[in-house]
């Protein structure tokens, strides 16, 4: 046998052996031995992905189109390890901490101040993250916890017997004080930011379908009292402190029998909001940029509003970076870290933390404040020289309170007598808080032409698999960033 034919036939066995491997790690400290959350580990050219919070990563060598004989994993101020690419479940990768002397990182003799590296990050953001036409394998995942500080109707009159102050204590009794959702697609992504396609691999959504079941059982208990006591040519007042407004009861139940349709439509064709939802959400990420005149991480275009300190040197990913950390000043919301590029003044890093809401309103018994917005960007260079997004993370919390008076009457103009039929009052006291966490990740990135993305068909019906308790079979085949410890706790009791 010839070395050619010989060297494709060992080719084809390393490929079909390769096929069949997985790789699953946990990057942690060798010191400590606490886990490094979200280091970076290179599978390839421009190839890769992120650890999870918990330092944890899994990847199939068949999804990596440019493997390599070794992984690479790297995180700030640690010394860059190689691992060869081996079958492999739940082995730990320990990463040495490196001190990094001046001379080591900072190999220029041009000493910048924080001002002048400010300036260079800014003249050159253009050349440095250009929106190319691209195709990115992507991961998404939305976490939400939901949690109700407190729920009291504060029943105060009914003149429907069976709409009574146990009724709506049951209810009380019934709903959820917490509940979890989470949302996870792999898909590709078409385009640049502003103008992309997504179409969407696989799917699932995790949670207790035993919460939308009480609140469906709630919702027909309601339907059939409504039905039962209130006339279908009535209108309903409904009035709340100053504030009041009328609702046709035929267009309620038109509009009920409509959304009842869609649901049942949904479950059995596939969902469009799905796709919707995660789009809007990836636009939702994309918009945040910090090179964004509109983000709200603005800290490059309002520079002048924070104090920024060259506080050291480290490296990234092999690339030596100015550490900067800021701080708000006067009216700006946010403090953080900057990590960046000591040779093209790239930031390939930004965390960030707000330090007051983003956004709060009180007034008349409704109370909001907007008060997590946190998260993180992480930046690699593609093949043209410029940068991209690895990985983005936006934690966003709010929490919402309602105190106030609320009443229900229902009013006939056809009926002999008073128009007045019936009427419930309740003074409402609800406080609850509300927190999703966004992640997205790139593994694969590659330049494609306008030609191509204007070929791309979206398909934009998705049927998310429903998933009651985590499934790591489930995502056999693909590559996802790792569960945390709550996803992969997560199981509805039955």
């Amino acid at each position: 046998m010839s070395l050619k034919y010989s060297l494709t036939f060992i080719g084809i066995l390393f490929i079909s052996f390769a096929n069949a491997q997985t790789f699953s790690a946990k990057v942690i400290d060798k010191e400590t031995k606490e886990p490094i959350s979200y280091a970076t580990i290179e599978t390839g050219l421009y190839q890769g992905m992120v650890s999870n919070d918990e330092g944890e990563f899994t990847f199939l060598l068949e999804n990596v189109s440019q493997p390599q004989d070794s992984i690479y994993i790297s995180y700030m101020g640690y010394k860059t390890k190689g691992v060869v690419f081996e079958a492999n479940e739940g082995i730990e990768i320990l990463m040495t901490p490196k001190t990094y002397e001046l001379s080591e990182v900072f190999l220029t003799t041009e000493v910048l101040s924080v001002d002048e590296i400010i300036d260079r990050v800014k003249e050159n953001l253009d050349k440095n993250y250009a929106e190319d036409l691209t195709k990115k394998k992507i991961f998404f995942r939305q976490s939400e916890i939901g949690k109700v500080k407190k729920m009291d109707f504060g029943f105060k009159k009914s003149t429907i017997e069976e709409l009574n102050e146990k009724l709506l204590d049951s209810i009380t009794s019934i709903l959820p004080k917490k509940s979890s959702y989470y949302k996870e697609a792999v898909a590709d992504l078409y385009g640049d930011y502003r103008n992309y396609k997504l179409n969407i691999k696989k799917a699932a959504e995790l949670y207790d379908k035993n919460n939308d079941i009480s609140a469906e059982g709630i919702g027909e208990k309601m339907e059939k009292i409504f039905n039962d006591n209130i006339k279908k040519d009535s209108y309903l007042k409904i009035k709340s402190g100053i504030f009041s407004t009328k609702m046709q009861v035929d267009s309620i139940i038109h509009e009920n029998e409509q959304a009842k349709a869609e649901l049942e439509k949904r479950k059995n064709e596939g969902d469009a909001n799905f796709h919707e939802q995660i789009e809007s959400q990836i636009s939702n990420l994309y918009e945040q940029l910090f090179f964004y005149e509109d983000s709200n991480i603005n800290v490059i275009e309002k520079s002048n509003r924070y104090k920024f300190i060259l506080d050291n040197y480290t490296v990234i990913n092999g690339m030596t970076v100015y550490i900067l950390p800021f701080t708000p000043k006067g009216g700006k919301e946010f403090k953080g870290t900057m990590y960046v590029n000591t040779q093209d003044f790239a930031i390939v890093r930004l965390d960030f933390e707000n330090v007051k809401p983003i956004s709060k309103f009180g007034l008349l018994g409704i109370t909001y404040r907007n008060n997590v917005y946190k998260g993180k960007m992480l930046f690699g260079k593609d093949e043209n020289g410029t940068y991209s997004p690895r990985f983005l993370e936006l934690i966003d919390g709010s929490y919402m309170g309602l105190d106030r008076s609320l009443k229900v009457i229902e009013k006939n103009k056809n009926v002999k007598g008073r128009r007045k039929q019936n009427e419930l009052s309740l003074k409402l006291n609800i406080q609850g808080n509300q927190l999703l966490k966004y992640e997205l990740v790139v593994f694969e990135s590659e330049n494609i032409t306008q030609s191509s993305f204007d070929q791309v068909e979206e398909k934009k019906v998705i049927k998310a698999t429903y998933l009651s308790q985590y499934d790591p079979n489930f995502w056999k085949g693909y590559t996802i960033m790792e569960p945390n410890e709550a996803i992969e706790s997560f199981k509805v009791v039955e």
